[in-house]
């Protein structure tokens, strides 16, 4: 029987880590945990869930003094071999909108081959600000982040406050060149090349006139937002906690799928952190659904205020859809890993008399089929996958080759800034909009402003 040696028996030597992650919290996990700390020794990031964003390195002037080769970032399918490999004395788990079952199926594996398992928490991995923070995060992916995040924005503004938007991390290209960037207009989404998800995220931010600054070292973004803000906003991305510690958590929960804050990493601890709870789709979820979610936010955050919101859509042309055959395109991520099955396109596409919501699958090409077979309960709908130009061409050829009348786009940015789409389309666009019965985030955010002495031009007291 083969034995394992373990760290206690070479205490001397640092504790060699895998972070297994997915481009972005594990990065973030081991900028602020493990970069300058001799006693650890981080060997390998694993990725999984984005494509193309293994099988290169995380740079060495990231990485720091320790690292001067930069360290190597593999598939995750490698994680039992790389453990015996390497002799990791610890893996540690480091990205979000996982089932329980999937991050202790890691554990699994970890433990099988020899290594300990470990999950940082908020103490750990959250950055002070010496500007007060806003967080929005959520339940699971596709709740509705990002109109919440424009609607407090937007309050802020109304209120004479300078507040800036920092997005959780997508730092798929250069990692060296992304290491703080700021998104002050249009033209910077072409500057840092932006992928579609990218885009779905700052766009709609940039449009109404925020600045946006995101990258893949939290400390130097901070700062930088610090410089030009009286109040921080945090966008979470998936449903992953906040990267700086909020003075107000606000979390989002989705009608739609009552109950899976029970079920997935880490969308429960975000609802238990939670100052204000937004339920959110309850103007098209059943009664029923409303219900098992309030109570289900009632018993795990019980001390937290709770908004009800619907999330109400728009079509730039809604007479162009009634009686055509349509191809309904959606943000990828909700479809893919959030595990929705449709969106706001389908919700416009039956509301405003579609004849039928065409499948894509007999049309899909390249990385398109590939993300079919890879999520094969996505509904009838296209993701609107595009982490790279060659997913991007996909995306366009598949739409192209689409046998309908109409295309639907319901992606947060605009895909015709990117592609030529070759036949007729209309633009859907949702919203937040508060339950006028009940708390509104404006009485929320008034209330925060006058206990927290927020001030414009102003550091927090």
């Amino acid at each position: 029987m083969s034995t394992v040696t373990g760290a206690g028996e070479r205490a001397s030597e640092p504790t060699r880590v895998v972070i297994v992650g997915a481009a972005g919290r594990d990065f973030h996990n081991f900028n602020v945990v493990y970069r300058d700390d001799p006693r650890y020794r981080v060997v390998a990031f694993t990725a999984t869930q984005i494509p193309g964003v293994d099988d290169r390195r995380y740079p060495a002037d990231l990485a720091r003094a320790q690292y001067p080769e930069g360290i190597p970032i593999v598939p995750e399918k490698r994680l039992r071999s790389l453990v015996s490999e390497e002799s990791v004395d610890e893996v540690v788990f480091a990205y979000s909108d996982i089932t329980y079952g999937h991050v202790m199926e890691r554990a699994s594996i970890s433990c099988a081959a020899g290594a300990d398992y470990r999950l940082l928490g908020p103490r750990s991995t959250m950055i002070k600000s010496n500007k007060p923070v806003i967080s929005i995060c959520a339940v699971r992916t596709g709740c509705g982040k990002s109109p919440t995040t424009r609607r407090v924005l937007s309050l802020l503004k109304e209120r004479e406050l300078r507040a800036v938007v920092v997005r959780h991390p997508m730092p798929y290209g250069d990692l060296s060149r992304q290491k703080v960037q700021r998104f002050g207009s249009l033209e910077d989404l072409d500057v840092h090349e932006c992928t579609i998800e990218e885009r779905e995220e700052y766009e709609a931010h940039i449009v109404a006139g925020s600045t946006v600054f995101a990258g893949a070292d939290y400390g130097g973004v901070l700062a930088a937002a610090e410089a030009e803000a009286d109040v921080v906003v945090w966008d979470g991305g998936n449903n992953d906690l906040p990267f700086f510690k909020p003075d107000l958590h606000i979390v989002v929960a989705d009608a739609h799928r009552p109950g899976h804050e029970r079920s997935y990493w880490p969308g429960g601890a975000n609802l238990r952190m939670a100052d204000v709870v937004i339920l959110n789709k309850v103007d098209t979820a059943s009664a029923e659904n409303v219900a098992a979610e309030r109570a289900n936010i009632e018993e795990f955050a019980p001390d937290a205020q709770l908004i009800l919101a619907g999330c109400p859509v728009t079509v730039d042309a809604p007479d162009k859809i009634s009686g055509k055959r349509v191809l309904v395109v959606e943000d990828g991520p909700t479809l893919t890993h959030g595990g929705m099955k449709f969106g706001a396109g389908v919700v416009a596409a039956e509301r405003y008399g579609a004849a039928e919501v065409v499948d894509p699958r007999p049309f899909v090409v390249g990385s398109m089929a590939a993300t079919f077979e890879a999520y094969p309960d996505i509904g009838k709908v296209l993701p609107a996958m595009g982490y790279g130009q060659a997913q991007i061409a996909d995306l366009c050829e598949t739409i192209r080759r689409s046998d309908v009348d109409l295309v639907v786009v319901a992606t947060p940015t605009d895909l015709t800034r990117l592609m030529d789409i070759d036949k007729p389309w209309v633009r859907v666009t949702y919203d937040l909009a508060e339950d006028p019965a009940g708390l509104q985030l404006s009485d929320v955010l008034d209330g925060w402003i006058t206990e927290r002495g927020v001030k414009s031009g102003g550091d927090k007291p």
